[in-house]
């Protein structure tokens, strides 16, 4: 090991890992700042390994030398897990194997420099699907999304991405290697590790590869947006759906005035199907994997008894799948048209259903009292209470501030104080990253963060793995 430290921690990574495999200097710049700019790191090395040999490798080369590791996957997180503060990044983009498909049971194996919407494409080539959908499918990568345990639209009926991991492939900070990819339906071999990994953002250890729980390809779908004038509403039409259809209820999503107006503006080739834009729109998906399943027929008998009793304002019900397919891509489309549309500052909540109207309406007097230059923008997913609750200020107004960060955080505070009071999270699937430690040590139960640090030495004695993520 001696002989090892005494080279540079580039000359040991370009002997194990090649020329392909080692950015320095300048070449680092695309790993070092977060993909909406807001924050630039350092590193002393940027690591690209091609397999897990490779990605155990420039873990200790780093490691041994006391050097932090700071796993990179599609660098699309908003709360700055990925950006590196010194040390060795470990980005994953040429971990691109696909391990193994076993359709008896639903399970396919990839490794962890796949985009989600590459897992889309292999799921559908055997005629199944891997249900999480998220707007930065195209370039968030597998292993980034189980550290970050991302939510998207289909939490409500298949579960965050932590239910669709049924395994995982880890290097720890000692370049030994955990192959937890076995995906037994039934192991009780202790405590799931799979489960500690996928929220984890990479402070427990670097994935390299996981498997993954795939469902049945929907054969039947039903698709509308629904014009409704309150919240209140919008959670009542979300009940009767959930009551009509069970676990055919495949997505429900609430979007405000606001929110829409910005995709409208700044997504050339997104349609708004109503004359003017609604004070609430409830965008809503049926399927079913049996064909012929009458996912419409449910859909507008459903919406009918609601129009009946007042719950809903204006309705337009997609008439083909492409139809349907325009409604979610203007639903994912909100992330680039709030980039573009001004500085919002981003919370990730979450309450339960029952609660959100009330903590919409109280984060509301705060925001208009203590922040009036904001406006107010809203994308829920109510069917599971996670509100991305959005200060949109103007970027002249923004600019103004003498400490942008210190009042970003002012924000945060104030609305995280709200949704602490309804009994809910600061964050719900964006992760903690290193933007909402300061929160953890605030708000979070001592006892609470006392094992989650417990849990951390276990992995990590030295504390080697990102630091400075998740916990204060």
């Amino acid at each position: 090991m001696t002989g090892v430290l005494e080279r540079s921690l580039s000359d040991d990574l370009l002997g194990q890992l090649g020329p392909k495999g080692v950015r320095t200097g300048a070449g680092m710049a695309p790993w070092l700042t977060d993909f909406r700019g807001r924050r630039t790191g350092r590193a002393e090395a940027v690591a690209l390994p091609a397999s897990t040999a490779e990605a155990a490798a420039a873990v200790r080369a780093a490691t041994a030398r006391g050097l932090p590791v700071f796993p990179q996957g599609g660098n699309t997180g908003l709360c700055y897990g990925a950006v590196p503060e010194d040390g060795l990044v470990v980005a994953m983009s040429r971990m691109r194997a696909v391990r193994g498909f076993d359709r008896a049971s639903g399970l396919l194996t990839v490794e962890a420099g796949l985009t989600l919407s590459e897992v889309h494409d292999l799921a559908a080539a055997e005629g199944m699907q891997f249900p999480l959908h998220l707007g930065s499918e195209g370039t968030a990568q597998i292993g980034g999304l189980i550290s970050t345990n991302a939510g998207g639209t289909g939490v409500l009926r298949y579960g965050a991405m932590r239910d669709l991991v049924a395994g995982v492939e880890l290097v720890l900070a000692d370049g030994r290697v955990l192959d937890d990819l076995a995906a037994l339906p039934k192991d009780n071999r202790g405590y799931p590790l799979r489960h500690l990994v996928a929220g984890a953002e990479g402070t427990l250890g670097l994935v390299t590869a996981a498997t993954l729980r795939l469902s049945p390809k929907m054969q039947d779908r039903a698709h509308a947006w629904l014009a409704v004038e309150t919240v209140e509403a919008g959670l009542a039409l979300a009940q009767r759906l959930r009551d009509a259809a069970g676990d055919v209820l495949e997505a429900v999503e609430l979007l405000d005035r606001a929110q829409v107006s910005y995709v409208v503006r700044h997504i050339p080739g997104t349609r708004m199907p109503f004359g003017e834009i609604p004070t609430w729109s409830l965008l809503v998906e049926l399927a079913s994997a049996r064909a012929g399943a009458g996912m419409q027929e449910l859909l507008e008998a459903t919406l009918e008894a609601a129009f009946e009793d007042g719950l809903i304002a204006d309705a337009v019900i997609a008439q083909n799948e492409g139809q349907g397919e325009e409604i979610w891509h203007f639903r994912h489309s909100v992330t680039e048209a709030n980039a573009r549309e001004g500085v919002g500052v981003v919370m990730d909540t979450s309450v339960r259903p029952g609660r959100i109207a009330q903590f919409i309406a109280e984060a509301d007097a705060v925001l208009a009292s203590r922040f009036p230059e904001a406006e107010r923008a809203i994308t829920a997913h109510i069917g599971d209470g996670n509100v991305h609750y959005i200060a949109m200020f103007p970027r002249e107004a923004w600019d103004r501030h003498a400490d942008p960060l210190a009042r970003e955080i002012e924000v945060e505070e104030a609305i995280h104080d709200v949704v602490i009071r309804h009994g809910g999270s600061f964050s719900a699937e964006h992760g903690v990253g290193r933007k909402l430690t300061s929160e953890m040590r605030r708000l979070v139960d001592p006892v609470r963060l006392e094992l989650l640090k417990a849990v951390k030495a276990g992995f990590d004695p030295r504390g080697l793995m990102n630091p400075g993520v998740l916990l204060p």
